[in-house]
């Protein structure tokens, strides 16, 4: 069966996705490479990591920030925040771990980038997101409805430009972009939430690259250069920029066991179709 057939036995009411090269959604070839409504909205969950993590590197160059700067914890930086390495707890502002010694996946330590950003921008941070990221993509039916870490409200359509983006930058430039997906003080073991612990727990500035990992949700097929998200709400996206490919998922339905046991298959047999 063509990957985009296992979709409907996932058990979400509503789900869409897209396998995505640098021109926009796959071609066929007589393989679907899309499935369901790509203009639903969907709200995304952590996958807003990413995007909001990408606005940060459009501050970078513009020099708004600098990943030295010191924000969070005496002792975090920019860096720390994007890298779940600033010690706080996956909520709240209590530090668990000194900073830089372990891979502590956290909402917090993105919304006090957030916060910094603004600070350091002169308008709110949702201003500046629209401005620096959804605006200039065209992501029109892209809509932050609170929390930069886990509350923006997207379609497939949308996050298929921003794959592109990702694909091939033009927003920031190549190298900005390799640094940012490059592992962060690498070494650190750390729990992925709702997947398990992997040592070392490899992360970039927002994001993950523990993909290609046994365990791991996306599978085993992608190459070790590929980078991503999931979210909370049943929803991932993953470029693997040595395939030349990206791929889009959204569901309605909250993660659990059976997108632990649903997503692996499909990663791995889109990436044998399009390979």
């Amino acid at each position: 069966m063509n990957a985009f057939g296992l979709i409907p036995s996932w058990g979400a009411t509503n789900a869409a996705a897209a396998a995505v090269v640098p021109s926009g959604i796959a071609p066929t070839e007589g393989r679907p490479t899309q499935y369901g409504d790509l203009l639903r909205r969907f709200r995304i969950a952590s996958v807003s990591k990413v995007l909001v993590a990408y606005a940060g590197l459009v501050a970078l160059e513009e020099g708004t920030i600098s990943l030295e700067d010191p924000a969070g914890p005496p002792g975090s930086t920019v860096r720390h925040l994007l890298s779940h390495t600033a010690g706080y707890g996956f909520t709240g502002h209590e530090t668990i771990a000194p900073v830089g010694r372990r891979r502590i996946y956290s909402n917090t330590g993105i919304e006090v980038f957030a916060e910094h950003l603004a600070a350091r921008s002169g308008m709110p941070f949702g201003d500046y997101f629209q401005e620096s990221v959804l605006g200039p993509l065209g992501m029109t039916d892209s809509e932050l409805r609170g929390s930069p870490a886990y509350a923006l409200h997207s379609t497939v359509a949308d996050l298929v430009r921003f794959v592109r983006e990702l694909l091939e930058p033009a927003l920031v430039t190549r190298g900005t972009l390799d640094e940012a997906v490059c592992v962060q003080f690498p070494g650190l073991a750390g729990v992925l939430p709702g997947v398990g612990r992997f040592d070392p727990c490899d992360w970039g500035l927002g994001f993950a690259r523990n993909l290609g990992k046994p365990g791991h949700w996306g599978g085993t097929s992608f190459s070790r250069s590929a980078f991503g998200h999931f979210g909370g709400s049943g929803t991932f996206l993953v470029v693997d920029p040595e395939l030349g490919l990206g791929v889009v998922c959204l569901t309605d339905r909250e993660f659990g066991q059976w997108a632990l046991d649903a997503w692996p298959p499909f990663c791995d047999a889109l990436v044998g179709e399009l390979r």
